[in-house]
């Protein structure tokens, strides 16, 4: 139950409707008996800066920022990345900061790809600026023989964007599994899937906005069905 001194988080997108971040944030305030609640908000890039000073001025902890509304953050707020997924609210600024990448620590990487041009794939190529890029609106199809890391940063679903094999690694973003995940797995690839990289930013998120390590564990078990 949300009451006056819940503490809330907010999720920026548009739609938001099938995101899990909710459900996933919610599990983990519980777990730790955390007074705090994480709502979906659906809004228009038109309204994306309204909306962030909106939360901002009714108290709001903090909010993560999803598609189509990352690289948009970025020219919002306080922040040295060009890609935003992550806000904490301050007295006197709104910081900006970017945890979808958290996914990579850890991981030996000498010759990444990634895939895609949107504001998930403009943080790849930052936190990897040895990557090389393929788009769809550049260069494309992509080419993967070589590499050893391949971050799918698109939105596609249902058609296997490259054919991976042993030894390389998939980072694929979205979910559920795409046909590219499955394909890679079946090919004896790594495949971090997208709930393997949700886990990942939120457990980072969380941590920026409560002080506290994130209940993993929790977040994980929260994506099941």
């Amino acid at each position: 139950m949300i009451t006056a001194s819940t503490r809330l988080v907010a999720l920026l997108g548009q739609p938001v409707g099938r995101s899990l971040s909710p459900r996933m944030h919610n599990a983990a305030f519980a777990a730790l008996a955390l007074d705090w609640a994480y709502v979906a908000l659906d809004v228009s890039p038109e309204r994306l800066e309204e909306a962030v000073r909106g939360l901002a001025a009714a108290g709001f902890v903090g909010a993560n920022v999803t598609a189509p509304h990352k690289l948009a953050a970025a020219e919002l707020v306080a922040t040295d990345v060009r890609s935003v997924n992550t806000l904490v609210f301050h007295a006197e600024r709104i910081e900006g900061t970017s945890t979808d990448t958290a996914i990579l620590d850890g991981l030996e990487i000498e010759r990444p790809v990634v895939l895609g041009d949107g504001g998930a794939a403009r943080a790849f190529l930052e936190a990897l600026p040895q990557a090389r890029s393929f788009a769809r609106r550049g260069h494309w199809p992509p080419e993967v023989d070589d590499a050893d890391l391949v971050v799918n940063a698109t939105a596609a679903r249902d058609e296997v964007l490259v054919e991976l094999r042993e030894g390389q690694t998939l980072v694929d973003l979205p979910y559920p599994a795409t046909a590219t995940a499955r394909a890679a797995r079946d090919a004896g690839a790594r495949v971090l899937d997208g709930h393997d990289v949700l886990v990942a930013q939120g457990a980072a998120s969380f941590a920026l906005w409560t002080g506290l390590p994130a209940p993993v564990d929790v977040l994980r078990a929260a994506l099941q069905p």
